[in-house]
C-alpha cells in the first residue's frame, strides 16, 4: 500500500480530470498553521464532481497533490502509513507493488527523517478510517515571548550578573514531521474533521506549552550569546544579530526540552523587539561606553589635551606651579624624580628659576662672639635661609614650564630627540 509518483511541479489540467478522489490542502489556512488535514476537492475547476469516494477513506487510485514546502502524511487507525515530502503529484495505490510509502527526495529532511520513518511506519491494509495531513516545513512566524520581569544572567564581558525585561518573537521550523506528529501534536488535531494545529490559536495547549518553555530558558539563551567569543561577548549586539541569537536560543532549549530530537522542531531567526535594562546594568553600560570612547588613540589624544590645559592654567595661576609640575611629570613618567628635586632644594647649588647673571640670595651676616671671660669660640657660617630674589633684582625671563611646553611638541613632531629633550629638561629643572 503506498503511492506512485506521477510528476513533479505544478499540476496538470489531465491529472485532475483522471480521479476518483483529488486530495489538495484545506483552503484558507494561516501562516502559522503547522498541521492541517487534506480534503477531498468535490469539484475541479467546473470539470466534474467526485462522487465515488468514500468518506474518511482514500479510494484506491485516488490523486494527491503535494504543494511545495509541505509534507503529507497519511495515517490508518492512528498509524503512520505514509510520507511525502517531495512537491509533485502523486497517485495512491494500494494493490501496486511498485507503490511505495516513503518519498523524500534527496533534499536536507531526507537524512533526517528516514530514521524516524522506520521506527514509526506501519504497513497495514486499507481499513476503516485514513486520514491525509499536511505539515507545513517552511518557517512558521510570529512566535512570540517576553518577560513581566527581569531574567538575569552572568555576562563576561561585564564580568557579573545582568539583568533585563525583553519581548520578541522568533520563526519556528519543523525539520522532523514524523516525530512532531508522533511525540507533539495532540490527539484531537489527527482525526477525522480536526481542527487546524495553529501556533498562533491561544487555545492551542501545545502551543502555549511552548511559549512557557522558551521564556523559561531565555536567561540561558542570554547567557549562551553574551560569553560566546565568536560573538564578541557584547550583549549590545543581540538586537542587531537575528540568526545568532536564534542559535543561542536553540542551544537553550534542546538543552531543557529537546525540542529538535524528540519533538522534530527548531528556532531558525528571532527578531527581539525591546530590552530594558535593570538600573544596576545601564549603570554598568554607561561605564563601558566611556571606557570604550576613551580607548586607543583617541584616549591619548584626550590625554595630552588634559595635560596641555593643566599647565596653560598654571600659568595663569602664580600658586599653581607645584601642581602643574606634577600634573606635567604624570604626563611625562617622570612625577617621582621631578617631585623628589623639586621637595627638597638644595641652597648650595643655584636657585634653577633665577636666571644667568642674577646676583645670589643675600646672606646673613655672622654675629660676633660676645665678650666674656672665656675665650671666644668660632661660630660658623650660617648658610642662607632665603631663596627670594634682593630688591632690584629683575624676574625669570623664561618660564620653564612653558619652555618644556614647547619642547615636548617639539619632541612628538619629530624636530628634537628624546635626548635632547631630557638634556634641555634637566637645565631648566636643575635636576
Amino acid at each position: 500500500m503506498g503511492f506512485i509518483k506521477a510528476f513533479s511541479g505544478a499540476i496538470g489540467g489531465t491529472f485532475a480530470d483522471q480521479w476518483k478522489d483529488f486530495y489538495g490542502p484545506k483552503s484558507g489556512v494561516p501562516a502559522t498553521a503547522a498541521v492541517f488535514q487534506a480534503e477531498p476537492q468535490g469539484t475541479n475547476a467546473g470539470r466534474g464532481s467526485n462522487t465515488q469516494g468514500s468518506e474518511n477513506i482514500i479510494t484506491n487510485g485516488s490523486k494527491i497533490i503535494v504543494p511545495e514546502g509541505c509534507a503529507l502524511i497519511t495515517v490508518q487507525d492512528g498509524q503512520i502509513t505514509g510520507l511525502i515530502t517531495e512537491p509533485g503529484g502523486f497517485e495512491f495505490r494500494s494493490d501496486d507493488p511498485n507503490s511505495k510509502s516513503f518519498f523524500a527526495g534527496d533534499g536536507i529532511i531526507s537524512s533526517t527523517i528516514k530514521t524516524s520513518w522506520e521506527r514509526f511506519k506501519f504497513g497495514g491494509q486499507p481499513g476503516s478510517q485514513q486520514l491525509a495531513f499536511y505539515v507545513n516545513l517552511k518557517e512558521i512566524p510570529n512566535n512570540k515571548f517576553g518577560t513581566q520581569s527581569e531574567i538575569y544572567w552572568n555576562d563576561a564581558f561585564l564580568n557579573t550578573q545582568v539583568g533585563a525585561v525583553t519581548r520578541g518573537t522568533y520563526t519556528l521550523k519543523i525539520v522532523d514531521p514524523l516525530l512532531f506528529l508522533k511525540n507533539f501534536v495532540p490527539a484531537n488535531y489527527l482525526g477525522a474533521n480536526a481542527p487546524v494545529f495553529d501556533f498562533a490559536d491561544m487555545d492551542n495547549d501545545a502551543a502555549t506549552q511552548l511559549f512557557n518553555e522558551v521564556v523559561s530558558t531565555l536567561s540561558a539563551a542570554f547567557s549562551n550569546y553574551t560569553n560566546d567569543p565568536s560573538k564578541g561577548n557584547r550583549i549590545s549586539n543581540i538586537q542587531g544579530d537575528q540568526i545568532g541569537f536564534a542559535q543561542a536560543m536553540s542551544k537553550a532549549v534542546e538543552d531543557a526540552y529537546q525540542w529538535k530530537s524528540s519533538r522534530g522542531l527548531e528556532i531558525v531567526k528571532t527578531a527581539i523587539l525591546a530590552i530594558e535594562y535593570d538600573e544596576d546594568t545601564k549603570k554598568l553600560l554607561s561605564d563601558v561606553k566611556k571606557a570604550d570612547a576613551l580607548s586607543g588613540a583617541r584616549g591619548n589624544a584626550f590625554m595630552q589635551q588634559a595635560v596641555a590645559r593643566g599647565v596653560e592654567a598654571a600659568g595663569e595661576n602664580p600658586n599653581g606651579g607645584g601642581a602643574a609640575m606634577a600634573f606635567m611629570g604624570m604626563g611625562m613618567n617622570a612625577a617621582g624624580g621631578m617631585m623628589g628635586g623639586v621637595a627638597q632644594p638644595n641652597t648650595n647649588t643655584p636657585n634653577p628659576f633665577m636666571t644667568a647673571g642674577t646676583p645670589a640670595p643675600a646672606q646673613t651676616p655672622v654675629q660676633p662672639a660676645p665678650v666674656d671671660q672665656t675665650p671666644a669660640q668660632p661660630v660658623a657660617p650660617q648658610p642662607a635661609t632665603s631663596t627670594e630674589p634682593t630688591a632690584g633684582t629683575s624676574a625669570s625671563a623664561t618660564d620653564p614650564y612653558q619652555e618644556l611646553t614647547k619642547l615636548k611638541s617639539l619632541l612628538d613632531a619629530g624636530v628634537i630627540t628624546e635626548e635632547d629633550f631630557n638634556a634641555k629638561k634637566k637645565q631648566l629643572l636643575g635636576i
